[in-house]
C-alpha cells in the first residue's frame, strides 16, 4: 500500500526504480521515434533545398534574365549548411537514446533475472 512506498528501505528503492524503468522505456522509444521523423523531414528540406539552388543556378546562367541570383544561391547554401548541422546534432542525440534504451533495457533484464533467481535480498 501507500505506506510501503513512503518507506525507504530496499524494497522501496527496488519499487522506485522499478517505476522508473517502467516510466523511462516508453518515453525513450517515443523521443527516438520523434528524432527520427524529424532526421526524415530534414533529408527532404536538404533535397528541397539542393533542388531549389539548382534551378537557381540555372535560371542564373541563362543570361536571358537581368537578375542576379547569387545572394540566393548563397541564402539557400547557408540554409542547407544549417540544415546539416541540426541533422548532425540530431543524430548525435538520436545515438545517445539508443544508448539509453539499451541501458534501459538491460538493467530491466538484470532486475527480472535477479528476482526470478530468488527474490531481491537486499544489501
Amino acid at each position: 500500500g501507500p505506506k510501503m512506498a513512503a518507506g525507504s528501505g530496499p524494497a522501496a528503492r527496488e519499487l522506485f526504480a522499478e517505476g522508473l524503468l517502467q516510466f523511462l522505456r516508453p518515453a525513450v522509444r517515443q523521443l527516438d521515434r520523434h528524432v527520427h521523423s524529424v532526421r526524415e523531414s530534414q533529408v527532404e528540406l536538404r533535397e528541397h533545398i539542393d533542388s531549389l539552388a539548382t534551378e537557381l543556378c540555372r535560371i542564373n546562367e541563362d543570361q536571358k534574365v537581368a537578375l542576379d541570383l547569387d545572394p540566393y544561391v548563397k541564402k539557400l547554401l547557408n540554409a542547407r549548411r544549417r540544415v546539416v548541422l541540426v541533422n548532425n546534432i540530431l543524430q548525435n542525440a538520436q545515438e545517445r537514446l539508443r544508448r539509453l534504451n539499451h541501458s534501459v533495457a538491460k538493467e530491466t533484464v538484470r532486475r527480472r533475472a535477479m528476482l526470478e533467481a530468488g527474490g531481491y535480498q537486499g544489501k
